[in-house]
């Protein structure tokens, strides 16, 4: 395949490429036809470890993990990795007449500086993928790898490995808690049309490791949470983007958030999560996200920071960013931190931001 047909061909990637999709086709294109692709159903039941791997009959596929780290310098540090797939057609084929392609993203963020890179690959070929016995998610020399096929589950135990300009990490994370079914036992509903993706999260490691920024050396501990989410067609078509929160209680519980803008009132969802990883999920009529606090990131207005509220948990909260910059210039760009709260309760978590 020659440079300019394959050019032409990530072109066409909804989530990957195509920053400027129209609104008629959702955020990213991720409301357009997802004719021909598979499409989630409720009550389907996830199996594990099968679904911690690929499924290529949908259209659209993440592995995810932030990180909220604190230094041995004493200071704070967030770290993000993320493989994304994205078909082109259903399914698999040998060498470049594979459909799949994949994207990663990295960034280690600072109190004043954000580091980020981004990485494609062709699906086919070797150089990105993801396996389940033995778990390894890849892109090039960025990997997310399970460290013990001993454990209950192969994502307990992982390494996490990935570089860019003047900036690398190599974590250890370990789980002391359950995987989570988001939504209704995995299925997530994402707008009041039905839209919906598969849904799970790891919100429970401990992490250890280090960081290189600038040519320094930094030991890190801290808490992670993994995202695992794929469907063919997750968003409406009038929905431009979304607020997302994976927020780390003091307490031990956990809290995922979000909210989808529309051309109305928007569709916010939330899942209270307890120590030991029961969930009690929440609706628009649960769940409260306010802007708080504005802030100009390139030359767009971002709301960085946000209170939080969930009168029947007797959650009040306001979130602050580590650093308001934290834009990741990748196609398309969106903002991803590290968040602290304080209120009702005090924490630290993850804020992602797309589609302004």
């Amino acid at each position: 395949m020659n440079a300019r047909k394959l050019a032409a061909m990530l072109a066409a990637i909804p989530i990957a490429i195509s920053a400027g999709s129209s609104q008629s086709q959702g955020f990213a294109g991720l409301g357009s036809d997802a004719g021909g692709f598979a499409m989630p159903e409720r009550g389907h039941a996830l199996s594990f470890p099968a679904d911690h791997g690929a499924h290529p009959n949908f259209r659209i596929e993440w592995w995810y993990v932030t990180a909220n780290l604190q230094g041995g310098d004493g200071k704070i540090y967030g770290a993000q990795w993320t493989l994304f797939r994205s078909a082109l057609a259903p399914g698999n084929s040998e060498g470049f007449s594979d459909p799949q392609v994949w994207i990663g993203h990295a960034a280690v963020t600072t109190d004043d500086r954000h580091y980020f890179a981004e990485r494609f690959g062709r699906g086919g070929v070797g150089q990105a993928g993801v396996s389940v016995a033995p778990f390894e998610a890849w892109i090039d020399d960025w990997q997310m790898k399970g460290v013990s096929p001993s454990t209950p589950d192969v994502l307990d135990d992982l390494s996490l490995s990935a570089s860019g300009n003047d900036f690398s990490y190599a974590l250890n994370l370990k789980a002391n808690g359950p995987l989570v079914l988001q939504g209704d036992r995995g299925f997530s509903v994402k707008s009041a049309a039905g839209q919906a993706s598969y849904y799970y999260s790891q919100p429970f490691y401990q992490v250890s490791g280090a960081i290189k920024i600038a040519n320094k050396d930094v030991k890190v501990t801290g808490k992670a949470w993994l995202d695992r989410e794929w469907s063919s067609q997750p968003l409406a078509n009038n929905q431009t983007g979304w607020d997302w929160f994976s927020l780390h209680l003091d307490s031990g519980e956990k809290v995922m958030a979000f909210r989808l803008r529309d051309d109305k009132d928007g569709f916010v969802s939330a899942n209270w999560i307890t120590a030991d990883g029961q969930t009690t999920p929440m609706s628009n009529d649960d769940v409260r996200l306010t802007p708080v606090q504005q802030a100009k990131v390139d030359g767009r207005d971002m709301p960085v920071g946000w209170r939080i509220q969930i009168p029947t948990k007797s959650l009040d909260i306001t979130t602050r960013p580590l650093n308001e910059r934290s834009w990741m210039e990748t196609s398309p760009p969106y903002w991803e931190g590290p968040v602290i709260f304080a209120g009702s309760t005090t924490g630290i978590g993850y804020l992602e931001m797309t589609g302004y």
